[in-house]
């Protein structure tokens, strides 16, 4: 998967791994807006580097809801200076989605659906951006536009 950086526009190979308990070290609730920690066995947790490089750049918490056939992205967050207009990289939180979605798909093949609660403010955002559906209070993607988010974050 890439990532680009936004000054130059050159695409950069990035890396979702599960997340280590040395990991902690580095994850911050100012860095990343929430206390990750809290998150512990509560579902399985990513990071997304650049390859060869230690720096997180996004997290990633799943869970699984097998009865439904769905993964739920409980959250999901870039670093700070990964955020809003200044950003230094786009395409973070796109791969984590995909990659949410690649997750679900190899599970639950064609009846693959993943979801997330969005805060108020980020509901637009993610139907136009990622082509999420209404499904109540959550969000969700299945079929089709599960398949568009992952062929276009994961080439």
């Amino acid at each position: 998967m890439v990532v680009i950086e936004v000054a130059t526009g050159r695409k950069l190979t990035a890396s979702i791994f599960p997340l280590e308990d040395t990991d902690f070290k580095q994850i911050t609730k100012k860095r990343y807006f929430f206390d990750w920690k809290k998150e512990k066995g509560a579902g399985e947790l990513f990071k997304l580097t650049l390859q060869g490089e230690s720096e997180i750049l996004g997290l990633l918490a799943l869970k699984d809801f097998p009865r439904e056939f769905r993964m739920q992205i409980h959250l999901l967050c870039v670093s700070r200076e990964n955020h809003g207009k200044g950003k230094r990289y786009e395409g973070i939180a796109g791969s984590l989605i995909a990659f949410a979605g690649r997750t679900a798909i190899s599970k639950y093949f064609d009846q693959a659906c993943i979801s997330l609660l969005p805060k108020t403010e980020l509901r637009a955002y993610y139907k136009s951006k990622y082509g999420m559906m209404d499904g109540g209070p959550q969000l969700f993607l299945e079929g089709a536009r599960l398949h568009t988010i992952i062929k276009k974050y994961l080439p």
